[in-house]
């Protein structure tokens, strides 16, 4: 785009040239748009809820005219705006906000969630800024002269997340523009009762420049975008601009508790409301073929199907393969660090990104060891931010440099809630499959190491069931080799790896079991199985991750102590769960116990055995272990408490009796 020429701060010339008719156009477009949408959702025609940036439209305008074809803006719950100035499809925007599957994105998204090249927006305040960042190191690391402008409100200046992602994005100098569009109120509180300090102080406290400006005075708003965006994209590094603005209608449809002489006011003072009043001669037609091409949207838009999700198809039960697989009999420590450098040598594009993972401290087992001296600039320390990391790393994902995000320990997993449940899983399915997020989160998961109560947590089932989300448990059978070249090929959706401590200092299995066979199903991250060379087991043991080695002991001790064969599944993908390799034990078996080393209630086994009763299988008899408190400093008493060969033996006893 050619950057605009913009008059003197000031100029009240009633005569605007082309350029500035033009904007002016665009502002008008934008409020006439939304103030059909407020009109549609009286008439019962919208759904949901509609925030409108009536009095904010030049921020979206001047923005916009500054950006060029390879920029990216990021938008927020009020960004019909910015929708609008960066893509002018009216009828796009229409047909999503109506539900219509001609939407842009195909009516899944409304309102708050839009996408077109080079836009996204998403509801959640803050949520989307170290989206952004990510977004933005990708223009880095493709030397492009693009930028990233991320939109936030002044009451997103309470969430923690904006000041993680502003300190990264300081410390990595990446081209991210922040736009603080201060209206005065979040929701309907105003900011003089949330906002402690100085929107400039907030910058300055991270070492980004600041720069100011308001709506009122559209013409300097124009100069001061357009500044502002030059000087991001000639330093490379971040820049905070705040513009002081006022929302002349409620924050959604008819949630307004301010004053009407407030609103009056800003009515008065707002220049569009202005020049609608002054009626210049030039402005009837325009105004005719704004409210036409609104109209036209809005009429398209109503004959158009409705959005559709696809039907859940029904989970078939195929009869499944299962094959014998050899792997080196390695240290896993040894086999992830080979892992890794192997795709980050065969991968230009892989990026690895964690707390203390570069040099030879190597993150906190060591497995990224020496990796940030082999490939500097893609393997990075990041500051102890994991939510903004995982952010960074869904941004960056989404731009072609699929992320490898380790967060030190499993139990800080809980950190990255927000950004995987409430953005880089729904991104895929909220834009229309428009967008793919490569992401991968790999942590340490589990107990007996002695780390105590907030380091020996297993808090996977969280994550279980996210939509959009694949959780993946390595055990020490099949190869972790195979299961990050698996994810690294063939990912388009977020997943999350989980590494049982224990693991880490065992050697990759090779050997069965005496007296058992191993094997795995023909899947990409298969299901390992095994089960007794002969005669038919008398019980099925469910289990994964770092629990197999302790099924694998207590199968040893029935068979040798009570002559009693038990089958042990144990799948390497938990969610999406293939249930059938359980169903065809059960049925022969009649019995399931399942072992975790976490929390039983509402775990991955409550699922299997509700899945189990949903195919009809009666069972005789049904168990679970797990641990359901804290886990203990003392490692003796951690020993005790989680489930282990002996629990499981025992309860297998039981339930066979």
């Amino acid at each position: 785009m050619n950057k605009p020429v913009i008059r003197k701060p000031g100029s009240e010339d009633p005569a605007p040239d082309d350029l500035e008719k033009r904007l002016i156009s665009q502002a008008l477009l934008i409020r006439r748009t939304e103030e059909r949408f407020l009109s549609l959702f009286s008439e019962g025609k919208l759904n949901g809820t509609v925030h409108t940036c009536i009095g904010q439209e030049w921020v979206g305008v001047a923005i916009a005219a500054g950006l060029g074809q390879n920029d990216i803006i990021v938008s927020n719950h009020r960004g019909h705006g910015h929708f609008i100035a960066w893509t002018g499809d009216v009828e796009g925007l229409t047909a999503e906000i109506m539900g219509r599957a001609t939407g842009v994105c195909g009516g899944k998204g409304g309102s708050q969630h839009l996408h077109a090249p080079g836009f996204f927006s998403n509801g959640v305040q803050g949520g989307m800024v170290p989206v952004a960042a990510g977004l933005a190191l990708a223009q880095s690391l493709h030397e492009s002269d693009g930028i990233v402008v991320v939109f936030v409100g002044d009451g997103t200046l309470g969430e923690g997340v904006l000041y993680e992602t502003l300190n990264l994005a300081s410390k990595w100098a990446i081209p991210l523009l922040i736009v603080v569009e201060n209206n005065g109120y979040a929701q309907s509180t105003a900011s003089t009762q949330t906002l402690a300090g100085s929107v400039e102080a907030r910058a300055s406290a991270f070492g980004i420049p600041f720069a100011e400006s308001n709506t009122w005075d559209w013409r300097r708003l124009l100069t001061d975008a357009a500044g502002s965006i030059e000087q991001v994209r000639t330093n490379r590094a971040p820049l905070l601009l705040e513009i002081k603005t006022y929302r002349l209608k409620a924050h959604s449809k008819g949630d307004d508790n301010r004053a009407p002489e407030e609103i009056g006011a800003f009515v008065q003072k707002d220049s569009l409301t202005r020049l609608l009043n002054d009626e210049p001669q030039w402005l009837p037609p325009l105004l005719s073929e704004i409210d036409h091409q609104v109209e036209q949207a809005v009429q398209l838009s109503e004959s158009a199907p409705h959005c559709s999700l696809p039907e859940d198809l029904a989970e078939s039960d195929p009869q499944t393969e299962w094959q014998e697989v050899h792997f080196e009999q390695a240290k896993i420590s040894d086999i992830l660090y080979d892992t890794f450098r192997g795709l980050l040598q065969s991968r230009p594009d892989l990026l690895m990104l964690g707390e203390d993972i570069e040099g030879g401290y190597g993150g906190a087992f060591k497995v990224t060891r020496d990796l940030s001296e082999l490939f500097p600039s893609r393997v990075r320390n990041t500051p102890i931010s994991e939510a903004a990391i995982t952010g960074v790393g869904a941004g960056a994902s989404m731009a072609g440099f699929p992320a490898l995000v380790e967060i030190m320990f499993g139990d800080f997993l809980s950190l990255t809630f927000d950004q995987l449940q409430q953005h880089a899983c729904k991104f895929e399915r909220m834009y229309d499959g428009k967008v793919q997020v490569p992401l991968i989160l790999r942590t340490p998961m589990g107990g007996r190491r002695g780390y105590g109560p907030t380091h020996s947590q297993s808090i996977e089932k969280h994550f279980l069931g996210i939509p959009g989300l694949d959780v993946v448990a390595l055990n020490a059978r099949w190869s972790p080799r195979r299961v990050y070249q698996t994810l690294c090929e063939c990912i388009s959706h977020p997943a999350v790896v989980i590494e049982n401590k224990v693991l880490y200092t065992r050697y990759l299995d090779a050997e069965p079991p005496r007296g058992f066979r191993v094997t795995f199903s023909n899947e990409p991250l298969p299901c390992v199985r095994i089960s007794p060379a002969r005669g038919n087991a008398a019980i099925t043991i469910f289990c994964y991750g770092g629990m197999l080695e302790e099924a694998e002991r207590a199968v040893q001790d029935l068979f040798d102590d009570e002559e009693v064969l038990g089958e042990i599944i144990c799948p390497t993908q938990l969610h999406p769960l293939n249930i059938n390799p359980v169903l065809h034990s059960v049925r022969s078996t009649g019995r399931l116990l399942v072992a975790e080393e976490g929390p039983c209630f509402a775990a991955l086994g409550s699922e299997v055995a509700a899945r189990v009763a949903e195919a009809g299988v009666q069972l005789e008899a049904f168990g679970r272990l797990g641990h359901n408190d804290i886990v203990p400093s003392s490692i003796e008493a951690e020993r005790a408490c989680l489930p282990s060969a002996r629990h499981i033996a025992r309860k297998a006893m039981e339930m066979i009796s």
